[in-house]
């Protein structure tokens, strides 16, 4: 569906000649440029080809954007990532008139309306109930990527979508808040399975010098959601007494969008080559996404990562934890999410109408004012995919932690004020849109995408599902207890986020590497060597890869990685 090329040009044996010669000559120009990468003897370079893997970055060549990777793009992002932001944001501006409709329900059952510390709780059930679901997803979303496919999972998981919308939609008919919150949980689920697939197919998709800029696309349509949502719940469009079931029906129409559109787009090439070993299908995805068939360099670098997955045994979610080469970045992958949904982001998406209307702004002026952190997220995320293969994931990161810190503090200086001195009000909207601005350019996008690029194909969908679980249980916890926090803290709930934004930011300065230019392997191999140094200091190694020749390609991978980000 996709299209098609002829047999004899896409036939097995000529693409494996053809990867073959090239490998070949690629390994006798790379031991002339040896000083450049490694300092191994050649013929150790060639018995394990180990150099190959090395300038995975370097000998593929530079793709350009094709207008089939845009499609492939906006069909995954407008159907999934909008559908998660938009359920994330849709919530927030009619919260009073969902509080009305559970009194008014509770009145025609029991002739008594509800009190008001059960009306909160049962308000911030179904806020919270949102990333249970998503927890759910979150868990199973590995498994379903390796047995369905990308694309697969992708498609059947819009039925979700469908029964959520609907019984969403029509629970004000059928008087029922149980439905609400029963379909509050089902897209859960259905946001928890798209946030762990799209960041797999968008980087598994993408050209390695593409992928920050594509992948970011992720983090915008969340973004695009949000905002929409926003709009959407305002009194003069969707956000009425009649109107607001159509407001939380509408999710209904990006699972239309990707129903529609994705059936035209490929599979993962990665994942037909490297997990179903069907080279033929993976070379029409990529003729297909690239626009030429001059495509022998991607396949040749997916068919030693396939060689070097064969070696191993299938990673399992415990090995991530006992497999000393996986710890590590499995732990960067966590602290990463962590520091994404305890940054205070949610706080601010969740409850950013209340947070406006304890710092003196009326209801009505909190919900317009509410648009501004929709708005401004769009903008920077948008600013930010440039910069996502410039500057650097490591370096935004940490810029935007240190942004959130400084404006949250502000923030905190503001509230405080506030009741006092009439402008702070005023100016604590300013802090929260820097706020965003910061959370936008840095731990909006950059943890989604990094766990992808941390791991090879094995033992990926394993640690998407972990990070993002606990990705989805930080939301959870956020979601539930910050209105618990607000009152019991008031003006300075906000320096929780601030000291654990300080904690992140250490983290993430010691910790994190740059991924930027680099392959999956070669990201792969910086993890394997700095273990192949540690056992070798201890003198023992607890993973079959950390042998003395193994060691030395790593430092070597280590070094031309290293240099690849000061050039």
């Amino acid at each position: 569906m996709y299209g098609s090329t002829s047999g004899d040009q896409w036939s097995t044996t000529a693409a494996s000649s053809s990867i073959v010669d090239e490998d070949k000559t690629r390994s006798r120009m790379d031991g002339k440029k040896g000083e450049n990468v490694m300092e191994s003897k050649p013929s150790v370079n060639e018995k394990n080809g180990l150099e190959n893997e090395a300038h995975d970055s370097h000998t593929v060549k530079q793709e350009s954007l094709t207008a089939p990777l845009v499609f492939a793009t906006c069909s995954a992002v407008l159907g999934s990532s909008l559908q998660f932001g938009y359920n994330t944001g849709v919530i927030n501006n009619p919260k009073p008139i969902i509080q009305s409709f559970f009194n008014e329900t509770e009145y025609r059952r029991t002739g008594s309306f509800m009190p008001d510390d059960k009306n909160e709780f049962l308000f911030a059930t179904t806020v919270a109930i949102f990333a249970v679901g998503g927890m759910i997803g979150s868990l199973t979303a590995g498994s379903m990527a390796d047995r369905f496919g990308r694309k697969g999972s992708l498609l059947m998981n819009n039925a979700l979508a469908v029964l959520a919308a609907l019984l969403m939609g029509f629970s004000q008919l059928a008087s029922s808040y149980e439905m609400l919150i029963i379909g509050r949980i089902i897209v859960g689920v259905n946001c928890g399975i798209n946030t762990g697939i799209v960041p797999m197919y968008l980087s598994e998709s993408s050209p390695f010098n593409l992928r920050g800029a594509i992948s970011v696309m992720n983090q915008l349509g969340v973004t695009v959601g949000i905002l929409l949502s926003q709009v959407l719940g305002l009194p003069v469009l969707l956000g009425t007494d009649d109107l607001w079931p159509l407001c939380l029906g509408a999710a209904l129409i990006p699972a239309i969008i990707q129903l529609v559109t994705m059936p035209f787009c490929p599979e993962s090439p990665r994942y037909l080559l490297i997990n179903k070993d069907k080279q033929k299908e993976a070379e029409k995805a990529l003729v297909w996404l690239r626009r030429h068939s001059d495509i022998q360099d991607e396949i040749a670098e997916m068919r030693r990562e396939h060689a070097e997955e064969q070696k191993e045994e299938r990673v399992s979610v415990w090995q991530l934890f006992k497999r000393s080469s996986l710890r590590r970045p499995l732990l960067i992958s966590i602290v990463m999410q962590l520091s994404q949904q305890l940054s205070g982001i949610n706080a601010v998406l969740y409850y950013s109408s209340l947070i406006f209307v304890a710092a003196g702004i009326t209801q009505e002026n909190a919900m317009y004012a509410t648009l501004s952190t929709g708005g401004v997220m769009v903008l920077m995320t948008i600013v930010s995919v440039p910069l996502m293969d410039r500057s650097g994931r490591r370096a935004l990161h940490l810029f935007g932690l240190g942004f959130m810190a400084v404006w949250a503090s502000l923030l905190t200086i503001f509230l405080v004020v506030g009741e006092n001195w009439h402008p702070a009000s005023y100016i604590s909207i300013v802090c929260v849109m820097f706020f965003t601005v910061g959370f936008a350019i840095g731990p909006g996008s950059i943890p989604w995408l990094i766990v992808a690029e941390l791991f090879s194909q094995g033992p990926r969908p394993a640690a998407i599902s972990i990070a993002f679980c606990v990705n989805w249980t930080a939301n959870f916890a956020v979601g539930l207890l910050f209105p618990i926090l607000q009152n019991s803290l008031t003006d300075y709930v906000f320096i929780i986020f601030i000291v654990l934004l300080v904690i992140f930011f250490i983290f993430t300065f010691f910790f994190v590497p740059e991924t930027k230019n680099k392959s999956f392997e070669e990201i792969s191999a910086l993890f394997k060597s700095k273990n192949s140094l540690e056992n070798g200091e201890k003198g023992g190694s607890s993973d079959s890869d950390s042998s003395p020749v193994n060691s030395k390609m790593d430092q070597g991978v280590q070094y031309s990685a290293l240099k690849s980000d000061m050039t």
